[in-house]
């Protein structure tokens, strides 16, 4: 523990005398979060290596079970949990006298153990510094606002409702009304937001109805704003909850509907401070274009990262505002990679691929990665997309979980910047959830055959 973070942490306490329990969080692959809670008296466990969990934590499919074709294998030995000082905020929704803080884990000797995803993407951000760049990152996630109370078949109910009671006829898009009408649990997700410090910077009303979207402010600190991301999400779900609501960032909630992304703004800066995506033309610079088409060669292998489930897959569809090629174009919201137009200054990368239930850690982590292949390689694009993508040929990107997993697993892109421990464990529990999938019948079935 530095004495920085030393100081952090006592002024912290100075802050919040009245909390009394921390909830210690460990992001595991899936993006959900596993840990403990500790005492105010204990909280100095989490930053001197006396807490603990199985390393196999991290690789918990979907509903927390280790995957089997691994963890006896690893043999299930414990890793030392490693607490973040900088993430530390109250936990306003939940009670007075409760906070919290983000952690990683590493094996008992203190190294890292190869699939912590906030170590993985510490590592990306650490290579792009090497060559003299600092990543710019900004998230926007979308995300439907239920009741809490279900239809009789388990689907959620819509809190935007037509006359008849059923779901509205869109979502009316960036409608104040709508914002208007759910005032008391917007300002409260806003209050939340300055307690925890969390740099929020526009929150709308989305395409479908009870969706929305909240965007978050850049920062020069691409694994803050990964964990910012994350805590968000949490925040949002809380504070829902509190209000009698459901949040959900599940990606495909309804499919006639919009699903929900999470689109990453990106950018680098060099060791002066200057966008080097901007060399003073709207075209931009020779950075941008080996940055853009890093990302495009690399996409497809990163698939199973950016729509990890089933569900997740739903999104991609013809006229879905989903991308189904890898595509790129100036200002158009058809293609994958979006540059937006405007100030030169803040020339940037925006990708539109993954989903909003995506772990923003890995997601972050294989978009700068795939800026940072393509300038090591200085890869060349195709032509930027004009007009509607897609009614234009490209690289199709998988559709479905089982292609996207064998990408991933036969990607030397993935080997290279996230490594083979990673590839094992993440498709171990992948193919688990998947094969949870493959055994179930769905109620359509039993509507088509039975």
């Amino acid at each position: 523990m530095t004495s920085s973070d030393q100081q952090s942490v006592l002024a912290f306490l100075d802050a919040y005398p009245q909390i009394d329990t921390f909830e210690a969080l460990l992001p595991d692959l899936n993006g959900r979060l596993r840990g403990k809670w500790l005492s105010r008296e204990h909280l100095d466990k989490a930053f001197k290596g006396g807490l603990k969990l199985p390393l196999t934590t991290l690789g918990f499919d979907i509903w927390g079970r280790d995957p089997e074709s691994w963890v006896f294998e690893s043999g299930d030995a414990d890793g030392v949990c490693v607490a973040e000082a900088a993430t530390l905020a109250p936990v306003s929704w939940l009670s007075a006298s409760t906070g919290q803080l983000l952690m990683s884990l590493r094996q008992a000797d203190g190294i890292p153990c190869g699939y912590d995803p906030r170590d993985l993407l510490r590592n990306i951000q650490q290579r792009l510094k090497q060559l003299g760049y600092t990543p710019v990152v900004a998230l926007e996630m979308e995300f439907y606002l239920f009741d809490t109370e279900r239809d009789t078949f388990g689907r959620p109910t819509h809190s935007q409702r037509a006359i008849d009671g059923g779901p509205a006829v869109g979502g009316q898009t960036y409608s104040m009304d709508q914002l208007e009408d759910e005032a008391p649990l917007m300002r409260a997700i806003r209050e939340a937001c300055v307690a925890q410090r969390l740099p929020v910077d526009t929150l709308i009303a989305e395409a479908a109805p009870s969706q929305y979207e909240v965007n978050l402010y850049h920062g020069n600190d691409a694994l803050l704003a990964a964990d910012h991301g994350l805590m968000l999400q949490r925040l949002i779900k809380g504070v829902a909850r509190e209000h009698g609501k459901l949040a959900t960032f599940m990606a495909k909630p309804f499919g006639e509907l919009a699903g929900s992304g999470m689109h990453v703004h990106c950018s680098l800066l060099d060791q002066q401070g200057r966008n080097v995506f901007n060399n003073g033309t709207e075209q931009g610079s020779e950075l941008l274009a080996q940055a853009v088409a890093g990302c495009l060669i690399s996409m497809a292998d990163a698939m199973a990262i950016l729509a990890p489930n089933i569900n997740a897959c739903r999104r991609f569809q013809p006229g879905s505002h989903a991308p189904l090629t890898a595509s790129w174009g100036y200002e158009n919201r058809t293609t994958a990679l979006r540059i937006p137009t405007g100030n030169l200054v803040d020339r940037r990368i925006e990708h539109r691929v993954a989903g909003a239930d995506a772990n923003p850690y890995l997601v972050v982590a294989v978009i700068l990665a795939g800026m940072l292949h393509g300038i090591e390689q200085q890869l060349v694009p195709p032509p930027a997309i004009e007009g509607d993508a897609y009614a234009q040929p490209g690289e199709e990107l998988p559709r479905y979980l089982p292609d996207s997993l064998q990408r991933l697993e036969q990607s030397a892109f993935i080997s290279e910047y996230f490594g083979a421990e990673f590839q094992r464990v993440f498709l171990a529990a992948k193919q688990q959830e998947l094969a949870e999938f493959d055994r179930r019948v769905s109620i359509l079935e039993y509507d088509a055959y039975l």
